[in-house]
Order: C-alpha cells, then structure tokens, then sequence
C-alpha cells in the first residue's frame, strides 16, 4: 500500500535518506534503485536528504575503477552525476554521529543524516542497516521496498 495518497491535497511529505550503495546504483545503472530515484525526482510530497559526509563517501566511491569504467560506458563524468543527485538532494549537517552499528561505523553517517533530516526512510542494501530495522522510528527498507512503499 502506497505511503503517499493519490489526492494532492492529502499528500504527506515523506522524508528520505539514501545509503551510497542505492545512490551509486541510481546514477550509473538501470534497475530498481534508478526507478526509485526517479520516482523521488518526480514526486513533490517526496524530499531526498543527504549530509557532506556522504557527498564525500559519494564522490570518493565514483572514482574508484568500476564506477570510472561505467561512467565511461555511460558518457557521463563523476561531476555529472554528482549534480544529478545534488540537485535533488538537501543536505543537511548532523550535529553529532551516533555510535549505532558496530560493525561497521561508516553506516552511522547514514543514521546520522537520518535522524538530523527527520527522516520516516532509510534506503539501503547495507546488511548491518536493514538488520537495524528501525531506529528512532526511522524504518530502513531495501530499494524495493521503498519503491513499492512510494506507490511507485
């Protein structure tokens, strides 16, 4: 069932926060995780939140070998796809990060991201996220799920 209803003046605002591993996804290959970002892009009740740290995370992963082979494949740069998802995303600054996923500490600028733009949504295909479930009544969800969950 659609999280957002069909009748624009009963539309609810759904707050968002993608993990980099959706993000890189979205921009460089076709599949889920792009649907989701263009449903994201399309719908004005949906707001995309990010944070500098993950910015960062963003462009460090999209110079790396693979995704520098696909923007090539693509015709696209990392600065290019860097403004696609800026200018759909708001970044916030979290005032603290916290200490939430052991195993893996990068995890936790996602939450802190989460948590500082109110978000209702993580979206991830991180392993030690969607075991968290729920954090401070932030649900993380896979691509699919949040897709489905967007009435998309």
């Amino acid at each position: 069932m659609p999280c957002v209803p069909n009748d624009a003046s009963d539309r609810v605002a759904v707050r968002i926060v993608l993990d980099t591993n959706v993000v890189l996804s979205a921009l460089l290959w076709r599949g889920t995780p792009y649907n989701l970002f263009q449903s994201i892009r399309q719908q004005e009740q949906v707001r995309l939140f990010t944070s500098a740290v993950l910015l960062e995370e963003l462009a460090e992963v999209l110079i790396r070998p693979s995704p520098t082979k696909r923007l090539t494949i693509i015709g696209r740069t990392a600065r290019d796809v860097l403004e696609d998802y800026f200018n759909v995303a708001e970044v916030v600054t979290p005032l603290a990060t916290p200490s939430v996923i052991a195993a893996d500490a990068d995890d936790d600028h996602v939450i802190a991201a989460a948590t500082e733009s109110k978000a209702d949504l993580i979206v991830s295909g991180d392993r030690h996220l969607l075991a968290l479930g729920v954090y401070q009544g932030i649900r993380t969800l896979t691509p699919t799920d949040a897709l489905a969950r967007l009435g998309a």
